[in-house]
């Protein structure tokens, strides 16, 4: 298998030299050229060069040019301190990490998860994108080759499988995913580019930090042969499953039985087969709260994550969010020591469940074995916790508000938190492209209902938001994924850090700095972790580039076709296509949702009523908590407004891009 699969990959290249597509080919390794995205033609927020960051303090370069100047200034300004300058390098680096930098979790997803073993691996995909003879893609479309049972469903051979894998014309490689060879095994890791940036379907370009709205990772990861071991991200509970054969040496010392690998592989696959295209569940509290992946355009947009629990350290809490995708979500085991107190289960149990099934047979577990002793001598990362590169915090093993779970995502040869700030530094200057959608007239008419229907007391200021976590019980909005993080901040120490001079690996008792908390609001950061309130909170979201965002809402339920809704002859707008409808009539069904039509069913409680009806009349989007309920700020008949005031507001949305034309006066 290993040699046919490195073979596959060496007649891609040399096949796609003898084809002579006389296409500037992309391999893995590199970021794109610029000038084949679209950021060239963006209005970027200012890039702050020659500006400081000092754990979430922000010094314009100006304010920093004359601290420079004064012996206090230098030390305030000093990496001994905490402070990190913005330079065109950090930036680079920043954009670098992001398309390349996988933190070694190729060897969870290959060696222990085995996304190569199933119908979507290195084959299938290069045959796939052979198929496309150079032409681009924003959904690479994988046929199965074989009648296949995943979970609780059958596919049948020849089934075409929508895997949302954008790729660049001329590229041999879909974005986001990096494959090397390692002792001839072929790896295959991720990257941010994966779910954080898109290829335009009008020209091709990338679109840098916008969502990747149908990248199918249900799919993707419910095909592997050891999807059990991502149990933390499903509402399956290992301890809740029938033991099966394999024998492992518990905590206690005692001889024991890991729960039975089929029937869990086989309720994991179904739990996460769940997730419709876009979502992820990113939080591990044994619950499937599916929630749509963010978008990167993060200037002005703190604190961040769709709760809000990334508020403070560096960038506002924008390093913190940067970390929380390698240092927790991208490797369960990061959270093994953590997990008798986070979810019940004992480390050895957590890890022989995960290695028990293990793809490479040298990641899989023995039997009658210790799983932290055999993970000590299979990890690729000795002396950390995990897979993954990352580094203890201070407060390891507990975590803190800055780093949740005690670690941080960092490579060997960097410095403390260099990679994860750079991207948060490039993420910065991230914005959508101009995007014209109507005429000025109608943008400030819409603008002028966006303040009449009250939108800007939350949604305010140059980047439509005003920072604050409201709680659930007053937005409504799908209750499941606001109080996610509870558990970990249980188990919080105060936050601190390393300078960010100090080098990885770390050096034997490295200087520590306390990470102030001041910047965030106290009754906000106990809303975001369900402190003040049990049913938690959601961060008030920013507007900028709707009209690449939809679905709307954190779990992506408010979806709609563009034949959804037709007008009667009052002109007002009705269901017309039901079977365009919610995350069920959209991207469930390979059909991008349509903005406008989307925006109305936010906006619109009638259409609304039919969207979530549909949803809920899924199971799958039932278990993955998708429902597109809440957010019942109506501009509607029943709210005053005609269709046309509807109309207008809507255009004016979507005309909220790069460089918003109307800024919305402030509501009286």
């Amino acid at each position: 298998m290993r040699l046919r699969t490195i073979i596959i990959i060496i007649a891609l290249v040399v096949f796609s030299g003898f084809l002579g597509y006389q296409l500037e080919l992309t391999l893995p390794g590199g970021a794109p050229k610029l000038d084949r995205t679209y950021t060239p033609l963006t209005q970027s927020p200012p890039r702050g060069i020659g500006s400081y960051d000092v754990l979430g303090y922000a010094f314009s370069k100006e304010e920093s040019d004359k601290l420079l100047h004064t012996e206090k200034g230098r030390e305030l300004l000093s990496p001994d301190n905490g402070a990190v300058e913005v330079t065109e390098e950090l930036i680079d680096l920043g954009r670098k990490t992001f398309y390349t930098q996988t933190f070694g979790n190729e060897y969870l997803f290959t060696d222990v998860v085995g996304v190569l073993d199933g119908p979507i691996n290195l084959g299938s995909i290069t045959k796939a994108v052979l198929a496309l003879k150079g032409k681009g893609t924003t959904n690479l479309q994988v046929p199965i080759d074989r009648d296949l049972t995943v979970g609780d469903r059958t596919f049948k051979a020849g089934t075409v499988l929508n895997t949302g894998l954008d790729v660049q014309k001329g590229s041999l490689f879909p974005l986001g995913m990096m494959t090397h060879l390692d002792r001839a095994k072929p790896r295959v890791g991720i990257t941010c580019a994966l779910c954080h940036a898109t290829i335009s379907q009008e020209n091709g370009r990338i679109l840098e930090g916008a969502i990747n709205t149908d990248i199918n990772l249900g799919a993707l990861l419910a095909m592997a042969s050891n999807t059990a071991a991502l149990f933390r991200q499903t509402d399956v509970n290992p301890t809740k499953i029938s033991s099966g054969q394999h024998s492992y040496i518990n905590v206690n010392g005692k001889t024991a039985y890991l729960p039975d690998s089929k029937q869990l592989e086989d309720e994991v696959d179904a739990s996460i087969l769940s997730w419709p295209p876009g979502n992820f569940v990113s939080n591990g509290d044994l619950k499937n709260n599916s929630a749509q992946i963010p978008t990167s355009y993060t200037h002005g947009a703190w604190p961040y994550a769709w709760s809000g629990v990334a508020s403070i350290g560096w960038f506002h809490g924008l390093t913190t969010l940067n970390n929380a995708v390698f240092g927790v979500n991208a490797d369960p085991s990061t959270t093994a020591d953590a997990g008798e107190s986070l979810l019940g289960i004992d480390k050895e149990t957590y890890l022989g469940t995960m290695l028990q099934n293990a793809s490479n047979r040298e990641f899989r577990l023995p039997e009658g074995v210790k799983p932290s002793e055999f993970f000590e001598e299979i990890d690729p990362t000795p002396g950390t916790p995990g897979f993954n590169q990352v580094i203890k915090m201070p407060e390891y093993p507990k975590g803190s508000l800055f780093m949740q779970n005690g670690l941080m995502a960092a490579s060997p040869g960097f410095q403390v938190a260099e990679q994860i700030n750079a991207m948060s530094a490039w993420q910065n200057t991230l914005a959508p492209p101009p995007h014209e959608t109507a005429t000025p007239e109608t943008i400030a008419r819409g603008a002028a209902i966006f303040t009449k229907a009250n939108c800007a007391e939350c949604h305010s200021g140059r980047y439509f938001t005003n920072h604050k976590v409201i709680a659930q019980k007053e937005v409504k909005t799908q209750p499941v994924r606001a109080p996610a993080s509870t558990d970990f901040a249980d188990n919080f120490a105060p936050p601190d850090t390393y300078p960010p001079n100090v080098p990885v690996p770390l050096p034997a008792d490295p200087p520590v700095l306390s990470v102030p908390t001041e910047i965030a609001p106290k009754e906000d950061i106990e809303l975001a972790y369900a402190k003040s309130d049990p049913a938690g909170g959601y961060k008030v979201q920013h507007l900028i580039g709707l009209y690449l965002s939809a679905p709307y809402l954190h779990d992506g339920g408010v979806a709609a076709g563009t034949e959804a809704f037709g007008q009667d002859t009052d002109g007002n707008f009705t269901v017309a296509n039901r079977e365009q409808l919610g995350m069920a009539g959209t991207l469930m069904q390979g059909i991008l949702p349509d903005p406008e039509a989307s925006l109305r069913a936010l906006l619109d409680r009638h259409l609304r009523e039919s969207v979530v009806a549909v949803n809920q009349a899924n199971p799958d989007l039932e278990r993955a908590n998708v429902s597109g309920v809440g957010h019942d700020y109506w501009v509607d008949a029943q709210a005053g407004f005609t269709t046309q005031d509807q109309t207008d507001l809507i255009q004016y949305l979507l005309s909220i891009d790069d460089d918003p034309e109307v800024l919305p006066e402030a509501s009286s």
